[in-house]
């Protein structure tokens, strides 16, 4: 009876003491960035653009996506959305073992009538692949999965960037 009451107290503190480490040293998730604007509009995007609907998956709930920029708060305007696959290894042969993923945007905050809120910035993220042949179909599922990812990461970012526009604006 004893040794289980240790045992569990055992479990308890391996359970609880990294926790509490981690809050001790100020660690904390990734939280969502808090955007002043309630209304934003996206522009120069391409029709169905992964990085618009990037945008849209990462904005918080009370956001709401308008289609006229005069109806917007501000508007997220795409000047560049690029992805760049390229052949990073290849065996003798020159069949392909390795890619590299790079997506870009260039973008600008700007007013519902459509002058700039700062200068152009980019975002930027890149990830090697491996790459066989014979496991083509996962190899492409895989690559989609990366290319998602790295599109929310850089949403992630760029609603970041917004939110930090508008705190500076708000002064």
């Amino acid at each position: 009876m004893a040794q289980s009451a240790r045992r569990a107290l055992l479990r308890l503190l391996v359970g609880v003491l990294p926790a509490g480490g981690l809050a001790a040293c100020g660690f904390q998730l990734r939280q969502p960035a808090e955007l002043p604007y309630q209304r934003i509009a996206l522009s120069g995007f391409a029709s169905r653009s992964p990085f618009a609907e990037a945008i849209r998956r990462e904005l918080p709930e009370r956001v709401q996506l308008v289609e006229q920029p005069a109806q917007a708060e501000v508007q997220v305007v795409a000047d560049e959305d690029r992805l760049h696959r390229t052949v990073v290894a290849s065996t003798a042969v020159g069949q392909v073992r390795e890619f590299r993923l790079r997506v870009r945007l260039r973008f600008h905050f700007a007013t519902p009538q459509g002058e700039p809120l700062g200068p152009v910035a980019e975002l930027e993220q890149s990830r090697d692949m491996s790459y066989a042949e014979s496991y083509a179909l996962g190899k492409e599922v895989e690559e989609q999965e990366l290319l998602r990812e790295m599109r929310g990461d850089i949403a992630r970012q760029l609603l970041q960037r917004l939110a930090a526009q508008g705190r500076a604006t708000a002064r």
